[in-house]
């Protein structure tokens, strides 16, 4: 066992809500290709320093193309992650008192693969008890929604375009090769968007500063296999802790991206 915690695999009542979001917008809506028309698969938005103003979140009515979480964090200008409410994460009471009583041993949960093989969120109560004991071991049997092996050795530091990013990262959950917790990510997004906050939240856990609810959801436009971004919230237990709600992009600058397939060419 790479983690020293009892896991429990089932789905909050968010997780499945948010799939059924998902699956009846796709369906109700004609999706773009560009940064309109993005499905989500919960009810919550992004977050980072310097941005936009906070927005509610809602379904737009029929015949409104934008959805609240890219509408809000508006299209890549740079950076690699955008404030979209104030920092202000999403939880829901039930998740806060599952945070509570799960407090020492952790919990996670992953939403099963859709019918496309899409991840859906990944939600967590984060303690020292779920993380890892040992080295991550090899993830390169899983082929996310999306993957290709492909590398621009001249433009990327790592060569490769894509990783199997962790929505949940191994050294928080001790998850390894879990299809249902990995994505076709940029190494942008790996890099630069995720892991700075990974590791803001795993030091904080490490430095005693107790239990972290997390979640992470792949946002996905109509049946495109790749994700836009993904949209990342976290919250300690306890108050004045660690706190933000961020919307990070999908996205490797150079490259031209064709989400519906992940194939990739040069910027011209």
């Amino acid at each position: 066992m790479a983690r020293r915690k009892h896991k429990l695999r089932k789905r909050t009542l968010r997780s499945a809500a948010t799939l059924l979001v998902l699956l009846l917008t796709a369906a109700a809506l004609r999706v773009g290709t560009d940064t309109a028309g993005i499905a989500v698969q919960q009810e919550s938005v992004g977050a980072v320093p310097e941005s936009s103003e906070a927005i509610g979140v809602i379904v737009p009515p029929p015949g409104e193309s934008e959805f609240p979480v890219l509408s809000a964090a508006g299209s890549y200008t740079g950076q690699a992650a955008v404030d979209i409410n104030h920092g202000i994460p999403d939880f829901t009471a039930e998740e806060r008192e599952l945070g509570r009583a799960r407090a020492k041993e952790g919990y996670e949960s992953y939403a099963a693969l859709d019918a496309l093989g899409r991840c859906g969120s990944a939600f967590a109560v984060l303690t020292k008890e779920t993380m890892p004991t040992e080295p991550r071991g090899s993830i390169g049997m899983v082929r996310p929604s999306g993957w290709h092996t492909v590398r621009y050795d001249d433009l990327i530091d790592g060569k490769f375009l894509y990783n199997r990013c962790h929505l949940i990262a191994y050294m928080l959950s001790g998850e390894n090769a879990n299809p249902n917790n990995l994505i076709t990510g940029t190494r942008y997004l790996n890099v630069e968007g995720m892991l700075p906050y990974e590791k803001q939240v795993g030091d904080f856990i490490q430095n005693g500063g107790g239990a972290v609810l997390y979640q992470a959801t792949p946002v996905f436009s109509g049946d495109e296999l790749v994700a836009r971004g993904v949209e990342l919230e976290a919250e300690s237990l306890e108050k004045g802790g660690i706190r933000f709600h961020v919307f990070l992009y999908n996205v490797q600058p150079g490259i031209v991206i064709d989400y519906a397939t992940g194939e990739s060419r040069r910027e011209d």
